[in-house]
């Protein structure tokens, strides 16, 4: 092949992806600030993981979020859940948001985002196996 030289492919890294899911709960009379909160952080792919529910029933209100995304927006969802953790109590209860979130990739044991007392923390999960993890 003379004349030609073939030039070794350059391998692009793509990043890892992590599967990010879980629920806060809320007062009812949250939902505007949260979804203020939500709203502020808009990404065009990955806002769309978050869910309200169509029709809010009884006196807990459920936001649920699930996605894969890359593992350089965690801290896009990670700064949102300790600015939604942070909202203030409504009532004279103190009762504050709560959940849980899951957050695993494939090279890792899993973590747990716990959301309790106006902050959020982060720990070691266990294994998650059970999900194809």
């Amino acid at each position: 092949m003379s004349g030609y030289h073939i030039r070794p492919l350059k391998l692009i890294a793509m990043g890892m992806y992590a599967a990010a899911r879980g629920w806060l709960q809320i007062a009812p009379q949250q939902r505007g600030d949260a979804e203020e909160i939500i709203r502020r952080h808009h990404h065009d792919l990955y806002s769309g993981g978050w869910a309200f529910p169509a029709a809010p029933f009884n006196w807990t209100l459920y936001l649920f979020y699930g996605g894969d995304l890359r593992e350089g927006e965690l801290a896009w969802l990670r700064m949102q859940i300790i600015e939604l953790a942070a909202m203030p109590a409504i009532d004279d209860d103190g009762d504050r948001p709560a959940g849980l979130f899951l957050v695993s990739d494939e090279r890792a044991w899993p973590i747990m985002w716990q959301v309790r007392d106006g902050s959020m923390e982060e720990r070691p999960a266990t294994s998650l196996s059970w999900l194809g993890e």
